[in-house]
Order: C-alpha cells, then sequence, then structure tokens
C-alpha cells in the first residue's frame, strides 16, 4: 500500500485526485496498474481502479477475476465497486473510507449487497491514516489555489 500511496501522491501533481490501484493475480503479480485519469483524459470513467481492470484483462485475455486482489488508496465508489462485482475480483483491500461516496462500507457494500451475484472479501482501512492525510492535504491545496472556491466544487472531483 505504501507504494501506492507514493504514486497516488505524484497522480495528485499532475493534476488529478490522487488515487493508485493495483490488481494482483494469484501469485501476487501485478498485472494491472491505474491511476486516476479524468482530467487528462476527460473520461469520466478514468478511475484507478477501473483504469487497473482494463490493463489487467488485456494482460489476462479475460475478465474474471477470482483468484485475484485489487488494492486501492481510496474506497471504490458505487461504479467501480459495480465493475469488480462484475469482474468477480476476489479480494479488494483499501486505505482511505469515503464515507460520502464509499461502495464498500461507506455509504453502501456492493460488495455484499443481496443483490450481487458474486461477493468478494473485502479488507478496509490498509494505511487508512496516511491515505486520508494525502487526500486532505491535496483538496486543501486546490481549494488554495482556486482562491476560495466552495469546498462543494471540489467534491465533485
Amino acid at each position: 500500500m505504501g507504494r501506492l500511496l507514493r504514486r497516488a501522491e505524484a497522480i495528485g501533481r499532475q493534476g488529478e485526485v490522487p488515487v493508485s490501484a493495483i490488481v494482483l493475480d494469484s501469485e501476487a503479480r501485478c498485472i494491472g496498474f491505474g491511476g486516476n485519469i479524468r482530467e487528462t483524459d476527460q473520461d469520466p470513467l478514468g478511475h484507478a481502479e477501473l483504469v487497473a481492470l482494463r490493463q489487467a484483462a488485456r494482460l489476462r485475455g479475460d475478465w474474471r477475476f477470482n483468484d485475484c486482489t485489487l488494492m486501492v488508496t481510496l474506497e471504490p465508489c458505487p461504479m467501480c465497486a459495480g465493475a469488480l462485482v462484475q469482474a468477480r475480483m476476489g479480494q479488494v483491500i483499501y486505505a482511505a473510507r469515503d464515507p460520502k461516496r464509499g461502495a464498500m462500507g461507506g455509504t453502501i457494500d456492493l460488495s455484499s449487497h443481496a443483490s450481487a451475484h458474486h461477493h468478494m472479501t473485502v479488507i478496509a482501512g490498509v494505511m487508512e491514516t496516511e491515505a486520508s492525510t494525502l487526500l486532505a492535504q491535496w483538496f486543501r491545496q486546490r481549494r488554495r489555489q482556486a482562491g476560495g472556491t466552495s469546498a462543494a466544487q471540489f467534491q465533485r472531483d
């Protein structure tokens, strides 16, 4: 998780929300990596988890990840959590909890929801303090750079 947080910090310096993700196969080898690219690519689907999933699926030649683990620096949102259910991810490990938009325990838990056809193991809060601090500092700096623009504007990010 420490490596992911360092990568997330670099992503933040590029103007993206500092989130990074990695997909590991059953032997803990990296088969997919992603960072947020929404601003860079003007892509609403440019979340770190989805970028990592796409790369892993291309590498494996398969969209099923029952034996894999996704690690990410922020609790997945509903879109990403839904994609992880659809991809049949075996395990998800995340750092910072997201009580406003999180979908693996924050506002809803799609990983174990009754409507889900696949359930995965979720481990929350790994290096949570460090990840939460990184995100809080990044948003604080963005607000300062914007000259006092309301926090609501940046909560869309």
